[in-house]
């Protein structure tokens, strides 16, 4: 057995004043009720909420706070993220401190939620790090996990934990929840997913195991959630199975399939149809009204039919 203690904590989260005294008043009150806590992780966005407004350079003061904080208790730190400025560009990153209070690793969250995240660049790096002793671990944030090549990557590289900040405040919380399930079992790994409240979302963090089975789910409130994982559970996933079933990355390893459509210069001309990444507007039920094949005599008759319904 090899037993590791993470927790997650999931709290409100304002975007018009800085919660770094907040997050460390939780960490102060995690430590003092759960000593046995060897990692923390918040939030996407957990310090300053999701303005681009509060971008800064990296390292930066508040960084710097969190290391001493990490040191201060000797635990691994991920204080959700900040927006980075980082030459005339932003993105949003989340920072790995050691017990050390050093930070090991910035991970560039790579899928900003286009079109809505907008103004943020996306990363191109993965961030992968062992914790002594324990496992491989690895992030993504947010809007990664829908694209499973980014947790897939980690698997393959042998992470056995995947720490997930996220800022989720809209109804699609329901899929993301099937999502962390179905990533943690077809990869064989723990998840920690870990969303926030108020302006950072709308809570219902969630972990998982490596046979995709909820381990914890919170509620829509604060909440502090502290988890003994065993990583063995991984490695003997991997080597047996998922419920001694399914062995996906075993698969995976063995596939006769070259997928063609991650060749450098694939032409995928399919996705060149489905247009721009815009949000939806009632302005392209006017164009598909106006592109309809009526007699012109009757597109007034049309037009206006149209304009009936997008009214509120």
């Amino acid at each position: 057995m090899t037993p590791f203690s993470i927790a997650g904590i999931q709290m409100h989260v304002s975007a018009s004043y800085s919660n770094l005294p907040v997050m460390k008043h939780k960490i102060e009150v995690m430590m003092s009720v759960y000593p046995w806590v060897e990692m923390v992780v918040f939030s996407e966005l957990a310090p300053f909420g999701p303005l681009t407004y509060h971008a800064q350079e990296f390292p930066n003061d508040s960084e710097k706070e969190f290391c001493e904080i990490a040191k201060k208790h000797g635990i691994w730190l991920v204080p959700g993220t900040m927006f980075q400025k980082k030459e005339d560009k932003i993105f949003n990153t989340a920072s790995v401190i050691n017990p050390q209070g050093e930070v090991v690793g910035r991970y560039n969250k790579m899928f900003p939620f286009y079109p809505y995240e907008v103004g943020v660049t996306g990363g191109d790096e993965f961030l992968i790090f062992d914790v002594p002793k324990v496992g491989r671990f690895g992030l993504t944030i947010c809007y990664d996990m829908w694209f499973p090549e980014t947790s897939r990557t980690l698997a393959v590289n042998g992470v056995e934990v995947i720490l997930h900040p996220t800022l989720t405040a809209t109804i699609d919380r329901d899929i993301e929840l099937a999502i962390v399930q179905a990533t943690a079992a077809t990869n064989q790994c723990f998840i920690f997913d870990i969303n926030g409240l108020g302006d950072g979302g709308t809570g219902r963090s969630i972990i998982c195991g490596p046979d995709g089975r909820v381990l914890h789910q919170a509620s829509t409130g604060e909440e502090l959630i502290p988890i003994e994982i065993d990583i063995e559970r991984v490695k003997r996933s991997r080597e047996m199975g998922v419920l001694r079933l399914g062995q996906p990355l075993k698969s995976f390893r063995d596939r006769n399939v070259s997928f063609d459509i991650y060749k450098e210069g694939a032409k995928t001309p399919y996705l060149s149809t489905l247009g721009q990444l815009n949000k939806p507007t009632r302005l392209n039920q006017i164009k598909e009204a106006l592109e309809t094949d009526v007699p012109i005599q009757e597109a007034p008759t049309v037009l206006q039919s149209w304009m009936n319904k997008l009214k509120p």
